[in-house]
């Protein structure tokens, strides 16, 4: 600690001191054990099933803190699939000859996620990348071009990752110091949405769809407040989701489906973000 900071001064020890302290000692058996490390430096008993609760907290305080003192007020949220290649690229998740022609075809929407982020984070600009910052889940595919976006004209983006046993490793477009890690998929999507803007949403498979259906819930329910939602991939999304079949069924109110904006481009999604906020 720097003894001329005096901000958040106490006349206790900090943890960072002693820590220091603690392990300052004789090297015995009584020190070598378990019980004898501070808690909050325990890593056996941090990840006791007990401590779930304070693990939970501390994934929501961590990004929150971090993004704070960086100043960011607002995001724009980028979902999409993981396993969407860059035009050109490979096709690496492909298990068959049509999901690898499909892939390929999608493609396109690598190069829209990228340049709508740009366009994001070329307004965020303007706000000293204070607002509408671009946020993506840090991973492959769309999220790469979400975070390549932004990376194009040299602005910040947060990635948002999570542990998975497959796909998940950060992108080299996030920003370092906004790049966060989570256990709890929970926690990470109230930090998709506790500063979202907009909510843009490329094809993807369950994970898309969770983050997709788990915004306008929130809408609905007036639990948020209403941002733009916008579809990238009108002809995907025809097929992939019925919400008029839903509103037909009665099990959504009528209306319900105009939650959401179907596009093609980036400029056109744009454009509803710009008419949303009355953004010249």
């Amino acid at each position: 600690m720097n003894p001329e900071d005096k901000s958040g001064w106490t006349p206790l020890p900090h943890s960072d001191e002693d820590l220091e302290r603690a392990k300052a000692v004789p090297d015995t058996p009584q020190t070598r054990a378990p019980a004898y490390r501070l808690a909050w430096d325990d890593e056996e008993f941090m990840t006791r099933r007990e401590l779930r609760a304070v693990r939970l907290q501390l994934e929501l305080l961590k990004p929150e803190m971090m993004l704070a003192e960086r100043g960011i007020r607002s995001t724009v949220v980028l979902f999409g699939g993981a396993r969407i290649p860059e035009p050109g690229g490979e096709a690496w998740a492909a298990k068959n000859e049509t999901q690898r022609k499909n892939l390929e075809a999608n493609a396109r929407y690598y190069e829209e996620a990228r340049t709508f982020a740009r366009l994001c984070s070329e307004h965020s600009a303007k706000t000293y990348y204070r607002e509408f910052v671009v946020v993506t889940g840090g991973g492959p595919g769309v999220m790469e071009a979400g975070n390549r976006g932004a990376a194009d004209c040299g602005a910040p983006s947060i990635g948002l990752n999570i542990v998975l046993p497959h796909e998940q490793a950060p992108n080299l477009y996030v920003t370092p110091e906004l790049c966060f890690n989570f256990h709890y998929f929970a926690v990470r999507k109230m930090h998709f949405i506790m500063r979202a803007k907009a909510v843009a949403v490329f094809p993807g498979g369950f994970g898309t769809m969770d983050e997709f259906f788990e915004t306008l819930t929130l809408i609905q329910t007036g639990r948020m407040e209403r941002v733009p939602v916008i579809l990238f991939g009108k002809e995907f999304w025809s097929r992939a989701v019925d919400l008029d079949y839903l509103a037909e069924q009665g099990t959504i109110s009528p209306g319900d489906q105009h939650l959401i904006d179907a596009v093609d481009t980036a400029d056109e999604a744009w454009d509803i973000v710009k008419e949303f906020y009355e953004i010249t």
